[in-house]
């Protein structure tokens, strides 16, 4: 039912999550060329139909921006945090991913969960269930993927998806898959889909404050299915607000309060905020508890100059 894959338990990764609502393309294209620079192992790109609450500001469709941001990188790694299932059949989008992961040349990063956002399924008319409804498609959907980005040809009978003798050629290079990053921490119906499918368990801004709470549930949960709870990657999406010295601080925090200091945000609670000193410190005592992967959208939206000084003061440090 799940395909776990090798965790490279100690190795600590870094991401920039760019929501591409107010961005000309230019403008994203250029950070995303530049985290390539810097060795970021990825950017990653939310999948709404348009900003939430900001119907009016540009924003950009998901995968076609992460099939544009590939295109234009050599390293870069490129996902969504996280693709909403309601948006595609499954059988789509496992063969949009699998394409994708061999035109990069294997550098496909899958975020998916249940949707979040019914303002905009009522605008376009897309079906918006309960979230039991949703998580029930959700998990169906992730066997499907999951058997094609495994499987020469699938098969599969459920409640919400039917699918038979389904190929899916040429497969993923990534083997035995692209890497599946789940997110949410709901547990009740969430969690159960992370122990069963996900590689990489993404701990959103929200839960940060529970997230003792949240892995241990998801241990639960790996119990229930019989899996090894090691072999689930664990991140942590959360605000980054970087200043180069205590003197710029005080601003960055104002600006990062301004935009991120309501209590879905998780500043308060999980933030990684400071100095590079601090930073690090702070995301030396998160790998001690088991954190290797952080994906980070900055107080100043990634800002070209703190994603150097990011790569130049705090990256070294995890080498």
């Amino acid at each position: 039912m799940y395909g776990p894959r090798a965790v490279e338990r100690s190795k600590v990764e870094f991401g920039i999550y760019l929501p591409q609502i107010g961005f000309s393309y230019d403008e994203i294209r250029a950070r995303a060329e530049l985290c390539d620079e810097l060795g970021f192992h990825s950017i990653w790109f939310f999948d709404h139909l348009y900003g939430p609450e900001l119907p009016q500001q540009p924003s950009f469709e998901a995968w076609t921006l992460t099939s544009s941001v590939l295109a234009h990188t050599s390293r870069l790694r490129a996902g969504q945090l996280v693709s909403s299932n309601t948006f595609r059949h499954p059988v789509l989008l496992a063969k949009m991913a699998t394409s994708l992961d061999v035109i990069s040349g294997g550098r496909l990063e899958l975020g998916i969960g249940s949707g979040s956002y019914a303002a905009e399924h009522e605008r376009a008319g897309i079906p918006w269930g309960t979230v039991r409804e949703r998580s029930s498609e959700l998990g169906e959907a992730l066997a499907v993927i999951t058997s094609m980005f495994e499987h020469a040809s699938t098969s599969f009978e459920g409640t919400h998806y039917r699918v038979r003798d389904m190929p899916n050629l040429p497969p993923p290079v990534q083997r035995p898959r692209p890497p599946i990053h789940v997110g949410g921490a709901g547990e009740r119906f969430t969690l159960p889909i992370v122990a069963r499918y996900a590689d990489v368990w993404n701990c959103p801004t929200y839960a940060l404050g529970e997230f003792d709470a949240k892995r241990d549930a998801l241990r639960r949960h790996c119990a229930d299915v019989g899996r090894d709870p090691a072999s689930i990657r664990i991140s942590h999406e959360a605000v980054l607000v970087l200043a180069g010295d205590e003197s710029e601080l005080d601003d960055a925090m104002r600006l990062a309060n301004r935009r991120f200091g309501g209590p879905g945000w998780g500043l308060a609670d999980g933030g990684y905020t400071g100095t590079p000193d601090a930073v690090v410190e702070r995301i030396r005592e998160q790998v001690q508890r088991g954190i290797t992967f952080f994906v980070f959208f900055t107080h100043d939206r990634a800002d070209p100059a703190t994603l150097r000084r990011f790569a130049r003061e705090v990256m070294p440090a995890f080498e």
